[in-house]
């Protein structure tokens, strides 16, 4: 299909699928669904833009936490019809899906601080917005666990214990050591990041970016749940851990620690095996 420049726009969301102009100088052009868009160091009226981008982070961060909190703590336990490992991951990568479609072309849809990582490390995201970026991510998270433990402290009997967070050893669902949950969560997260990275480029495919980023966290948990309750996300593992038993903040360190190595590791093979310059213009700093 015959495509035509852009012309040049104070909008940093001014660019979609038929429009194959470069973004601002130190910027960065990337794909979420059918829309291109830049993220990078802006001035003036794109600074406006910042707020919103924060908040679609806060959003996406509460959602996929409170996907979280709701099939793994209401719905997976009920006797006989609970949802179970299947239910759990399902929920998660559907709503991870939904939230990239619904506020992925504002913000770029990381809801993850080791993403973020991951796509600075990729050179597509500017290292002075990693900060506002994890720290919207981990408010959004926290606010979605402190909801659900006020709803769940409301049934007679129920107590804290876990509360759907990640732990290794005595606290791991299936016993597996701490080597094992960092393996894990290092192998995993540097896979998810890379699919994320890749199927986000401008050339691939419009529209199926989030089905794909989707469905792979959806797999990821399937496959893991037993070892550590798959983290691959710090602000999702803080999130709980603020309102579980106290091992779950001691060990909290290691599924911060292991998904941004992750997550830099699958930026870094992206950046290696990735779109040559004319396609996506690198951010330097």
């Amino acid at each position: 299909m015959q495509t035509t420049p852009c012309k040049p726009s104070d909008n940093p969301l001014a660019f979609t699928a038929d429009c194959h102009n470069v973004c601002p100088v130190s910027a960065v052009r990337y794909r979420i669904s059918d829309r291109h868009f830049c993220w990078g160091r802006y001035k003036g009226k794109d600074m406006e833009d910042v707020p919103k981008k924060l908040a679609a982070e806060f959003i996406g961060t509460f959602m996929l936490v409170s996907a979280v909190c709701g099939c793994a703590m209401i719905s997976a336990g009920v006797p006989g019809v609970g949802s179970g490992i299947l239910g759990v991951a399902l929920g998660v990568g559907l709503t991870v899906t939904a939230m990239a479609y619904a506020v992925g072309p504002i913000s770029g849809g990381h809801f993850n601080p080791a993403v973020t990582f991951g796509v600075w490390a990729a050179g597509r995201f500017p290292a002075k917005d990693i900060a506002p970026y994890v720290i919207a991510q981990v408010i959004g998270g926290a606010a979605a666990a402190l909801v659900f433990y006020i709803i769940l402290s409301s049934k007679a009997g129920w107590t804290p214990g876990g509360v759907a967070s990640h732990g290794y050893g005595a606290n791991s669902p299936g016993g597996f050591s701490m080597g094992a949950a960092l393996i894990t969560e290092v192998m995993q997260t540097a896979l998810f990041v890379f699919v994320i990275l890749t199927v986000t480029r401008p050339k691939t495919p419009a529209g199926f970016a989030p089905l794909a980023i989707g469905l792979t966290l959806a797999v990821m948990h399937i496959m893991s749940i037993p070892v550590a309750n798959t983290s691959l996300n710090p602000a999702r593992s803080t999130a709980t851990a603020l309102f579980a038993d106290g091992w779950a903040l001691q060990q909290l360190w290691l599924f911060w620690v292991a998904p941004v190595a992750g997550g830099m590791i699958g930026g870094a093979l992206d950046r290696w095996l990735g779109p040559v310059e004319d396609e996506v213009r690198r951010v330097t700093n």
